[in-house]
Order: C-alpha cells, then sequence, then structure tokens
C-alpha cells in the first residue's frame, strides 16, 4: 500500500496533515493539499493571478458580445 500523500503547503510551518484525495489537488498548480490548504488563496497559489486575468478576460468578452448598441434598438 503507497503511503499517504502529506499536505504540500510550505509556510510559515510546514503542514504534515494528510492531503485529500479528490478535492485537495490544485488545478492551478497541481500541487496537493489538505482540506485547510486547499483553496488556491490558502497556499499562496503560484498560477492564482493568472487565474483571476483568465477570468476577467472571459467576463470581459462575454459583457462586450452582450452590449447593447443604438442600431438593434432602431429596428424596434
Amino acid at each position: 500500500m503507497p503511503a499517504k500523500k502529506r499536505c504540500q503547503f510550505t509556510g510559515e510551518e510546514r503542514c504534515n496533515s494528510a492531503a485529500l484525495r479528490i478535492v485537495g489537488s490544485c488545478p492551478h498548480c497541481r500541487s496537493d493539499f489538505c482540506g485547510s490548504h486547499r483553496l488556491p488563496e490558502y497556499h499562496n497559489c503560484t498560477n492564482l493571478q493568472d487565474c483571476r486575468q483568465q477570468a476577467f478576460d472571459r467576463n470581459k468578452a462575454k459583457l462586450e458580445s452582450e452590449r447593447t448598441v443604438a442600431s438593434k434598438m432602431a429596428t424596434a
């Protein structure tokens, strides 16, 4: 039986908790974390800023595509 994976959090003190199997893997940095450190904000994810920028760009594009233009309203 393989050894349990440990949380890969390296903050002020190293975390010795077991990493969660399904939800403990960060989709941005591909590291495994315990329940306390699984969120990107809590383990200082190195790719968090890139993730935020991508979400901002997607939202911006969606809002731009839904913007009302005067020519659309004139046909009513």
